[in-house]
């Protein structure tokens, strides 16, 4: 059967976007990919991109709180949203025509539509055309999640919070994870009043509790009021903003409520039920090690697949199938030691086992920690602290995880990665030379352990 082209991506994200140029640029193949938003994806237009450029805003006034320090005589000033947010726009519209440039260069064709799946080798866009392709590949990534609760059209998610018209005066972020608790700093650094709430005990849940407990701390120090335990049972519109009721009865009120509880992964309305593909339990599409679903024609990479909702590693897994299917070369994408970052203030950095999972792993294993007041703040009379911690295999010295808090900890756990990820033991830290004085001296200079894992 003569195909009209050999892969048809649904979904211009990052992993899609990176699938159909490998495929075309390297791998020869006919790609067209269509999308039915904008060419970049969550990460690029709605996501990582625009929150990180919000955090470096929403730093600023600490900086210039600390500038007195340091001998400079500043005055602060007041932060125009619509300004940076005009900034920002222009900034996004440069990086989805660069992603939108690499994928014509490449020669894939582009659909600006939906695109949903007829047969195995049939897709039907938007426009009523039907194309056929050899391999389909979904990319459709995810989208945020809102409890059906009474009042839930009140509230915003991440999607929306970059297009606010203005900031509010107040604002109730819930969520513990990594979006609810990066928004919580952003939005109380540009000078909003912020509680975030969350049901369970404690905020990120999944990293290091000591590394957890010290952000949460940090942030509570820094202005957030974080109610843990807690959980909304309703939103009503009152007079004087939104009125949020708990389920305990307590209620609060406030300018603008962002939920920001988790995302699904963004299979509605695919047609997979059309080819007998069946979702999970959360939606997301079931694949095996080369990212290939149960009909054979079908692939999908990225957060619909709900393996590890990272654009880099969705990246990771739309280049190891390009490499699979049109390359020769069959790869699969590793999700072992996937480095992390949560870019809270202060940011979070993460590689490898926490001290939880170590224990549960039951073997002897020893904790190096250090916890120190970092020069900059300490200069400036702040009180933040920075956490340096290794979790290290008691027999063999490897370093099986890292944990870091404190300023630029998503910079440093990059670094740190490479050397875990390459075997490094506690001994190769320990060799080399200290860079002073920075904060990073600390993963080198521990010597003694702070404590130990299960013995026996």
């Amino acid at each position: 059967m003569a195909f009209d082209f050999d892969l048809f991506v649904i979904g211009g994200g990052s992993g899609g976007v990176r699938a159909a140029r490998i495929a075309a640029s390297e791998g020869g193949a006919r790609v067209a990919l269509a999308e039915e938003s904008r060419m970049g994806g969550t990460c690029v237009i709605r996501g990582c991109v625009p929150k990180k450029l919000m955090v470096f805003a929403s730093g600023v006034p600490q900086q210039i709180a600390d500038a007195g320090a340091y001998g400079w005589d500043v005055a602060p000033g007041t932060f125009d949203w619509p300004r940076f947010r005009g900034a920002l726009a222009k900034e996004l519209d440069r990086l989805e025509a660069a992603y939108r440039s690499g994928l014509v260069n490449a020669g894939v064709t582009i659909y600006d539509q939906r695109a949903t799946i007829e047969d195995p080798h049939t897709l039907r866009l938007a426009d009523g055309h039907r194309v056929t392709a050899k391999h389909i590949l979904i990319a459709t990534g995810g989208w945020p999640f809102v409890p059906d609760i009474p009042g839930r059209d009140l509230a915003v998610t991440s999607n929306e919070m970059f297009g606010l018209d203005a900031l509010p005066a107040r604002a109730v972020v819930v969520g513990g994870g990594f979006i609810a608790s990066e928004f919580a700093c952003i939005l109380n650094g540009l000078g909003v009043s912020v509680t975030q709430l969350y049901r369970g005990g404690q905020i990120l849940r999944g990293f290091d509790n000591e590394a957890r407990d010290l952000v949460a701390d940090s942030m509570a120090a820094h202005g957030v009021n974080i109610l843990l335990n807690a959980d909304v049972a309703r939103l009503d519109r009152i007079a004087g903003g939104i009125k949020v009721t708990l389920t305990d009865d307590t209620a609060m009120e406030t300018d603008l409520v962002l939920y920001a509880t988790g995302r699904v992964p963004n299979t509605s309305g695919l047609g997979l039920d059309r080819i007998g593909l069946e979702t999970g339990k959360a939606g997301e599409i079931p694949v095996d090690g080369f990212s290939q679903t149960a009909v054979p024609s079908v692939y999908a990479v990225g957060d619909v697949t709900n393996r590890i909702n990272l654009t880099p590693v969705a990246i990771r897994e739309g280049h190891a199938f390009a490499d699979t299917v049109f390359r020769g070369v069959p790869t699969m994408a590793d999700h072992d030691l996937v480095p992390m970052a949560v870019f809270t203030q202060p940011e979070l950095g993460a590689v490898g086992l926490t001290e939880e999972e170590a224990v549960a792993r039951g073997e002897p294993f020893e904790v190096y920690a250090a916890r120190f007041r970092p020069m900059r703040s300490l200069f400036a009379g702040r009180d933040d602290r920075t956490l340096m911690k290794l979790i290290v295999d008691d027999a063999t010295r490897v370093v099986l995880g890292c944990h870091i808090v404190g300023p630029e900890a998503g910079e440093m756990i990059q670094l740190a990665a490479v050397a875990i990820r390459m075997g490094a033991t506690k001994e190769d830290f320990d060799r080399t030379v200290a860079v002073h004085p920075t904060a990073a001296e600390e993963l080198v200079t521990m010597r003694k352990p702070a404590r130990r894992g299960p013995i026996g």
